[in-house]
């Protein structure tokens, strides 16, 4: 039998905050489009219990529930600047910092060993 996977029983409280927060936040955008569950869920092709769980932030509802409702809500533009490495500045400032310099000085080779 295959190990479980913890992340999705107890996932870091950011993260658990986080889906929280987007699930919410697909809520009240179906809501202002006065979509039912039952409607923005045959148009992504799941279930009703599949947005259910989004809207609930349920660690264990797939990523792709996630992103079909950012799609079918006019939202999936927004996460290009999430997933954008030209964006990240952070990243960037981490890669400098890690970049080595050349290990070989100019001029002569010395030949003593």
């Amino acid at each position: 039998m295959g190990k479980k996977n913890q992340l999705l029983a107890s996932p870091p409280y950011p993260v658990e905050q986080a889906l929280k927060q987007l699930g919410n936040n697909l809520r009240i955008a179906r809501l202002s489009r006065n979509w039912t569950i039952a409607e923005i869920a045959e148009k992504i092709g799941t279930g009703p219990r599949a947005v259910l769980d989004a809207e609930k932030g349920k660690p264990s509802t797939g990523i792709v529930v996630y992103m079909a409702l950012l799609w079918a809500l006019d939202l999936l533009d927004h996460m290009e600047s999430v997933a954008d490495p030209a964006k990240d500045t952070i990243g960037k400032r981490l890669s400098l910092s890690h970049e080595r310099s050349r290990s070989r000085h100019s001029g002569e080779i010395d030949n003593d060993f």
